[in-house]
């Protein structure tokens, strides 16, 4: 190994929805974790990995801070809390704005008090004029004493050299954690599930998406390699969600089915054979057991 080469862990932080899983996607250059509109899409802390000449980057991509609400939110916002204790750097993505809002202050004092660099990504600068990137420049500068501040679009893949180029500015030197062709550490099960939430994100009204999660009952490769079988249940949290998830004669389920095949034959590269369930399990978001049932362990805390 070079002794020039460097090599760290990276936590994305933010609050909900400023980008931070577009972000991570295109630096990999291919689809991990999962995006939508929705708050609470990411639940899990996501390791994915850069590797090029210069060294290794590992990212944590983390929950958006927020306050919480019930025992889902309190596992996230832990969740998130703790990816910092485990980063070499912290990169904080905020959207454009002159005003900074109380979500973005209370991320600011959780950092006030951390001791690692904090490079600032202002995400989405492709949504506003150029001349307006200064005075959001100006707006954040004060908040904090951050090792860089760098405008760029996650969605248009717009300065993500100069993220990646700041980042390793700061990383320490060592050795690689990961093969060089490693992008996850996730499990082919966990990835498949949150595929087919996010499809369901995308598709379902505003008001059921937070109470949803997937499980993998099944995933087998037939014998000659050509396909493979997925059985899995949608849980949700009321009768009357479960309806509308399935939709008129199944036509909802079917939407969410095809749409979450399509991505999980391209990530798997083989053809799926998708079979989706929908179950009631009433207010599992409060329930330590069900939290833990459905992938999301505090123990892994």
């Amino acid at each position: 190994m070079e002794k020039n080469y460097k090599s760290g862990f990276v936590a994305i932080i933010g609050r909900p929805n400023v980008g931070k899983s577009t972000l991570m996607n295109h630096l990999i250059g291919q689809k991990i974790a999962i995006t939508s509109r929705k708050p609470q899409t990411t639940r899990n802390k996501i390791q994915t990995v850069y590797t090029c000449e210069k060294g290794q980057i590992v990212f944590l991509d983390t929950p958006g801070i927020h306050k919480a609400k019930n025992k889902l939110g309190e596992y996230m916002v832990n969740v998130a809390n703790r990816t910092f204790k485990d980063a070499d750097v912290i990169l904080w993505l905020v959207e454009p704005g002159t005003h900074v809002g109380p979500g973005d202050r209370h991320i600011a004092d959780q950092l006030k008090t951390c001791r690692l660099p904090v490079i600032l990504v202002i995400n989405k600068v492709d949504t506003v004029k150029k001349e307006e990137i200064m005075g959001f420049i100006e707006a954040y500068k004060n908040l904090l004493d951050f090792a860089e501040i760098v405008p760029a679009s996650a969605l248009r893949a717009q300065n993500l050299d100069t993220v990646i180029d700041s980042i390793f500015q700061y990383l320490p030197y060592g050795p690689q954690f990961y093969d060089e062709d490693t992008v996850t550490d996730q499990p082919q099960r966990q990835i498949v599930a949150e595929m087919i939430r996010e499809k369901a994100l995308r598709t379902l009204d505003e008001e059921i998406p937070h109470g949803i999660a997937v499980t993998i009952d099944k995933m087998k490769e037939r014998p000659d390699g050509k396909l493979v079988d997925i059985e899995a249940t949608i849980i949700c949290e009321r009768d009357s969600h479960k309806g509308i998830i399935i939709g008129k004669q199944g036509a909802m389920l079917k939407k969410i089915g095809s749409a979450a095949r399509f991505e999980i034959e391209r990530m798997l590269e083989q053809k799926v054979n998708l079979k989706l369930w929908v179950k009631v399990k009433k207010d599992w978001r409060d329930s330590d057991y069900m939290i833990k049932n459905f992938g999301y362990d505090k123990k892994e805390l």
